[in-house]
């Protein structure tokens, strides 16, 4: 009987020893020091699932797990038992909000299907323009050729609207560990094409040499 007994402390306390194991690891998998700030985990976790997103690593196995991976290790951090694990373990409490996260990482409330996609601005681009007295001292105009990528409908279709769904999975007597699992749904496949245009810039009479002027486009 003390045998037994003896066995189950030591199940027991090898899984504990797991999920001492596995709560460390998240600071690695969002790379991050140990006892990092609030504000370091999210910048990295941003930086992170910027760089592994599905839409811009579409049919990479790898970094889909990777992307996955990120997400529960934010997860461990904000969610309830992770952070009651963590408190636990002598690491950081929390004070991170999920949504909040995720309303700044993806415009919306955690991704969901019901927010739109948003079309993300540009890159400014700077342009020299060479102009004559007579147009800095009259007035006039200059016409500029601007090219930028567009989005223009393609065969097939894509992945779009990811959200994370979160479980929990029991790892041993009384203890649970929080899982998400990213899903998506299926939009028309859309690609880039190079388009460009005419922009006529007005030289307002009176401009100086090397005075700034911007335009949206």
């Amino acid at each position: 009987m003390a045998h037994c007994k003896s066995k189950l402390l030591f199940v027991v306390y090898l899984s504990l020893l797991l999920i001492s194991n596995a709560a460390k690891s998240y600071y690695d998998i969002l790379q991050v020091p140990k006892g990092a700030s609030d504000d370091q985990i999210k910048r990295s976790y941003r930086k992170l699932a910027l760089k592994y997103h599905p839409d811009k690593n579409q049919g990479n196995e790898e970094a889909n797990k990777k992307f996955a991976e990120i997400n529960n290790g934010i997860y461990h951090f904000v969610g309830e038992e992770g952070l009651k694990q963590h408190a636990a373990g002598g690491g950081r409490g929390g004070g991170m909000d999920i949504q909040d996260i995720f309303k700044s990482f993806f415009g919306g409330g955690g991704g969901g299907h019901d927010e739109e996609e948003k079309v993300a601005r540009g890159d400014d681009v700077i342009v020299d323009l060479d102009a004559t007295l007579e147009d800095l001292y009259m007035g006039g105009s200059l016409k500029v050729w601007r090219e930028k990528n567009i989005l223009k409908p393609a065969p097939g279709k894509r992945q779009c609207n990811f959200r994370n769904e979160v479980y929990h999975m029991q790892i041993g007597p009384g203890m649970y560990q929080q899982m998400t699992e990213q899903v998506w749904e299926k939009c028309p496949n859309v690609k880039y094409k190079r388009e460009g245009n005419f922009i006529s810039v007005d030289i307002e009479n009176g401009m100086q040499d090397g005075q700034v002027s911007t335009y949206f486009n």
